[in-house]
């Protein structure tokens, strides 16, 4: 394993973050070269602990002469947002400087002008600056990973339908309760990437990318870190290289992939009619019917009359919940994945911000 470091220089004097890569040399120059990185929201840790497991199993794998295709891991992709404290508190999905997600806002560029996101880099605020570097990183390959976690969460990715049904293994091997199929529309880390692909001759649009893949993995939810699951998921994880002849491990057999593959448009995102204390009814995982209870929000503590009464719009599995319980007017409160389109109008693009 070759560990090296990308300084990044801060915006003000006597300020530098290090963003340390590791790499794992392949055998078979033709084989796909692949590139994973978690923790892009500096808080979300279930990914860095899936990628501590993997990559021992991947050094034992070194040892053995069974990595076939060049591998690239950034553990934790921001250490921006990990050294971001306020009250107590770390701020690891915007930016404080300028507010930005830092999952979004990649650059959109053709995989040919792949070079020109890291010149100059001087011109750049150290957030762009590391967004440039870990984009310009990921165009080395061909298979993209971005690990992730939601709120409370069941396990579930986002997947441009320019990758589906080829990407059913990485579902599969991850045992995903669920896909939600987005349009490619935004500017987060991996549909910038695909965005490359796609346009890889500017003005030319690629329908189908087959060979390539980049996704993001939702690895549950913030407080799921243990270590049972980080093992289980890089156990999941290093099936999925098996099954790609990333690796070599003839006694990986992958099942099909047996839950819901849902586009963005058949997803309810519920958000709270008025602020208060949400009481949830329904859990993540449970199915719901049109009209069922989803969640009672005390809007006046104390009064009669003091309840407002939020339910499912149509029928669906609850994929997220909020883990708040003081929440804003219009705040988020669950995603539930349906078998028909939303009634609300969505615009192209991320379910939120």
């Amino acid at each position: 394993m070759d560990i090296s470091e990308i300084v990044i220089e801060g915006d003000s004097a006597g300020i530098a973050w290090r963003l340390p890569v590791l790499r794992f040399a392949g055998s078979d120059p033709d084989a796909p070269k692949v590139y994973i990185q978690a923790a892009l929201h500096a808080g979300e840790l279930p990914g860095t602990a899936l990628l501590h497991f993997l990559c021992e199993r991947l050094r034992r794998a070194e040892a053995e002469g069974a990595i076939r295709s060049d591998i690239t891991i950034v553990p934790h992709a921001n250490p921006i947002g990990a050294a971001q404290g306020l009250f107590g508190g770390m701020e690891g999905r915007f930016d404080l400087g300028s507010r930005a997600n830092f999952n979004r806002d990649f650059p959109l560029v053709s995989l040919r002008d792949r070079g020109l996101l890291i010149d100059d880099l001087d011109r750049y605020r150290a957030p762009d600056r590391l967004k440039r570097q870990l984009i310009h990183m990921a165009l080395g390959a061909d298979l993209v990973i971005d690990l992730h976690c939601d709120d409370e969460s069941l396990q579930y990715a986002y997947i441009d339908e320019v990758f589906w049904p080829e990407a059913s293994d990485l579902a599969a091997a991850l045992d995903m309760d669920a896909v939600l199929l987005s349009d490619g529309e935004s500017s987060a880390f991996e549909e910038a990437v695909s965005f490359a692909w796609k346009y890889e001759a500017p003005g030319e649009k690629k329908s189908r990318l087959p060979g390539k893949l980049s996704v993001t993995v939702e690895l549950r939810g913030m407080r799921d870190v243990y270590p049972e699951m980080a093992a289980k998921d890089a156990a999941g994880l290093w099936r999925f290289l098996a099954a790609r002849g990333i690796v070599r491990d003839e006694a990986v057999k992958l099942s099909s992939f047996a839950g819901p593959a849902v586009p963005l448009d058949n997803i309810e995102m519920i958000r709270a009619p008025h602020a208060g204390t949400v009481l949830f009814h329904r859990n993540i995982g449970e199915r719901v019917s049109k009209g069922d209870l989803l969640a009672t929000i005390i809007v006046a503590p104390g009064m009669p009359d003091g309840t407002i009464e939020v339910r499912a719009p149509q029928a669906g599995l609850i994929v997220t919940r909020v883990s708040d319980r003081l929440v804003r007017r219009r705040g988020d409160l669950m995603k539930i994945g349906c078998d028909m389109p939303s009634a609300a109008t969505r615009k192209p693009g991320a379910l939120e911000d």
